[in-house]
C-alpha cells in the first residue's frame, strides 16, 4: 500500500498501484515524503476524491492497537508499543539527587514553592507518556490517511473487585486497610504476625515488612509487603537464603487504564470531530462471532466494524524510545574516587543508537555500537540480524526518533 498527499500535503485514498507510482516519480511529478510507511505527494493539482475511512483504536496501557478500514478493505493496521521504564528512571533520578544533595555535599533544603494541587491538569510522567503517546499514534495515521471517524476502546477496571470479588456495602467504601495506622501494620496483620518463609522455626520474635520487588518500581502497596523474621530477612539480603514466595500481584496496568482512558477521549473530542467510544464485551463479541483471532490489532479491527473487509497482510510495528540519557555518570565509585561516565558518544562513525539502517538487504536497527565501528543490529521485536556487523557493509536508511516503525509482513 502506497500512501498518497496531495499537493497542499493533505491525505488522499492509498494505491496498490506500484507501476502508477514509479510513472509518476520518474517524470518527476511526485515525490518520496515518507520511507516506512511508503507516502508520496504528488506535484500536480488534482480532485480530492476520499471514501469513508474508520479509524479503530484499541487503547492500552502497555500496546496500542491501530486499524483504518473501508467497507472494503482494511487500509492500515499498526501496533505501537509505549514506554514501560519512566517510572523506573525517574526513581533512579531521585535515588542520585539525593546522594548528591545529602551524602556527598549539604544543601540548604529550598523552600517548597511547587504544589502539583494548583495544576489540576496534571499527571504523573508515566501516564503523561501514555495518554501523549495514543494522541501521537492516531494524530500519524491522519497524516497518512483522509479518516473520517474514530472510534476508540477504552477499559476501566474495578481493582477492589478484582482482589475480592465479595466485597460489598460498607466494606467497598472503606477499603482493605480501614482501622489501621499505615500499610505496614496492614501486612503484620494480613500476615497473622509469622514469617512467611519460616513459619516461626527460627523463634526470632522481631518481625520485619519485606518488599518483595524492589521498592523503586514495586512501591509500598499491601501486595508488594511481606512478614519475614529478622533472621530470615538478614539472612536473604546477605544472599544465603532463597524466599519461597507468592509472586506480587501488580495492579499498575488497571490502574493506568483507569486514570487515562477520559483523559484520552476527552483530548481527542478537543482535536478530531467525529469520534465515539466503544467497550471491550462489544470487542470479544464481534472478534468471536466472525472467527478472528486475538491481536491488539484485530480487535482494533473489530473496534473499527467493518467486518467484511479484507484484512492486511503487511502490520506496521512501532516502537517508541527515549531521545537521550541524561544520567551522565554511573552510580558507582571507581578506584581514586571517580565515577565512569554512563553516556556513550552521541554519533560513532556517523551512527547513532536506534537509527535504521540496511546490512545484506536486511532493514534493521542499531541496538549497540563499538568505537571501533562494529555495530549490533537488531529488529523492533528483538530478532538477532548482526552481533557485530562492520560499519562497511551498513547504510543509513533513516536516523532515530522517538517512535520507530518498521514494516511486517503477516
Amino acid at each position: 500500500m502506497v500512501y498518497i498527499l496531495n499537493q497542499e500535503g493533505k491525505p488522499l485514498m492509498p494505491t496498490n498501484r506500484h507501476g502508477k507510482v514509479k510513472h509518476l516519480l520518474r517524470e518527476g511529478r511526485a515525490k518520496v515524503v515518507k520511507r516506512t510507511p511508503f507516502t508520496i505527494q504528488l506535484l500536480y493539482a488534482t480532485t480530492d476524491c476520499v471514501q469513508p475511512i474508520v479509524l479503530g483504536v484499541d487503547a492500552g496501557s502497555k500496546v496500542i492497537g491501530l486499524s483504518a478500514t473501508t467497507e472494503k478493505e482494511e487500509l492500515f493496521a499498526s501496533e505501537v508499543v509505549l514506554r514501560n521504564d519512566i517510572v523506573e528512571l525517574l526513581s533512579i533520578r531521585r535515588q542520585n539527587r539525593r546522594t548528591r544533595r545529602n551524602r556527598l555535599r549539604y544543601r540548604k533544603a529550598r523552600f517548597l514553592n511547587r504544589v502539583k494541587s494548583k495544576n489540576k491538569g496534571w499527571l504523573a510522567p508515566s501516564i503523561q507518556h501514555k495518554v501523549d503517546s495514543h494522541l501521537k499514534a492516531i494524530a500519524n495515521v491522519y497524516k497518512i490517511l483522509p479518516i473520517s471517524k474514530i472510534i476508540i476502546e477504552t477499559a476501566s477496571f474495578d481493582i477492589q473487585k478484582i482482589k475480592n470479588p465479595q466485597i460489598s456495602g460498607v466494606d467497598y467504601q472503606q477499603g482493605e486497610q480501614e482501622g489501621f495506622w499505615n500499610v505496614r501494620e496492614y501486612a503484620l496483620w494480613r500476615d497473622g504476625h509469622e514469617c512467611q518463609h519460616c513459619h516461626g522455626k527460627s523463634k526470632d520474635k522481631f518481625l520485619n515488612v519485606h518488599h518483595k520487588e524492589s521498592r523503586k518500581t514495586g512501591g509500598d502497596s499491601p501486595g508488594n509487603l511481606v512478614t519475614l523474621c529478622e533472621t530470615c530477612h538478614t539472612l536473604h539480603h546477605k544472599g544465603k537464603i532463597e524466599l519461597n514466595l507468592t509472586k506480587n500481584k501488580s495492579y499498575r496496568d488497571a490502574t493506568f487504564m483507569g486514570i487515562m482512558r477520559w483523559q484520552v477521549y476527552n483530548k481527542l473530542k478537543e482535536i478530531y470531530p467525529n469520534i465515539s467510544m466503544t467497550y471491550g464485551y462489544i470487542t470479544k463479541n464481534n472478534r468471536i462471532t466472525n472467527g478472528i483471532e486475538k491481536t491488539h490489532t484485530a480487535d482494533a479491527f473489530c473496534i473499527a466494524g467493518s467486518f467484511k473487509a479484507k484484512r492486511s497482510s503487511v502490520v506496521y510495528f512501532q516502537t517508541f524510545k527515549r531521545r537521550h540519557n541524561r544520567q551522565i555518570h554511573k552510580a558507582n565509585f571507581l578506584k581514586g574516587g571517580k565515577k565512569k561516565l554512563n553516556q556513550s558518544p552521541y554519533e560513532v562513525k556517523g551512527f547513532r543508537l536506534f537509527d535504521k539502517v540496511l546490512f545484506q538487504e536486511k532493514e534493521c536497527f542499531v541496538f549497540g555500537r563499538r568505537a571501533t565501528g562494529y555495530f549490533d543490529l537488531r529488529k523492533l521485536d528483538g530478532t538477532v540480524i548482526h552481533r557485530s556487523a562492520s560499519v562497511k557493509n551498513i547504510k543509513l536508511l533513516e536516523k532515530k526518533s522517538t517512535l520507530l516503525i518498521e514494516r511486517q509482513v503477516a
